[in-house]
């Protein structure tokens, strides 16, 4: 298995839990960690260079979608669990992807 692999498995992983976590409670103790951990391996592993500009515009819009998804009331628990454990997934992935790009455009 190769480091894509592990990376898409990983993102795979991530989203199926956040989901599942946002539904129905599973009782994980530091389910948010497990999240942000996932995401920032998915960060390192899953992205690269041809790709950031897509997974940045992506990721930024979906957490500022999600943040204001949280303001609504009557949306739901279930919808606000789920984007607040997207969020916590998406965020370290979108932060190390942009300080890769950083770098990488810092270097040229």
């Amino acid at each position: 298995m190769n480091k894509s692999q592990i990376g898409h498995y990983l993102f795979l992983a991530g989203v199926i839990i956040a989901v599942i976590a946002g539904l129905i409670n599973l009782g994980i103790p530091h389910l948010g960690t497990i999240l942000v951990l996932l995401g920032a391996i998915v960060g390192f592993v899953n992205v690269s260079g041809a790709e950031s500009r897509t997974f940045l515009i992506a990721g930024i819009a979906f957490l500022a979608t999600a943040s204001a998804l949280n303001g609504l009331p009557g949306l739901g628990d279930s919808i606000a669990g789920i984007a607040a454990n997207l969020s916590a997934f998406a965020s370290p992935a979108v932060l190390i992807v942009a300080i890769k790009s950083l770098l990488t455009t810092a270097g040229d």
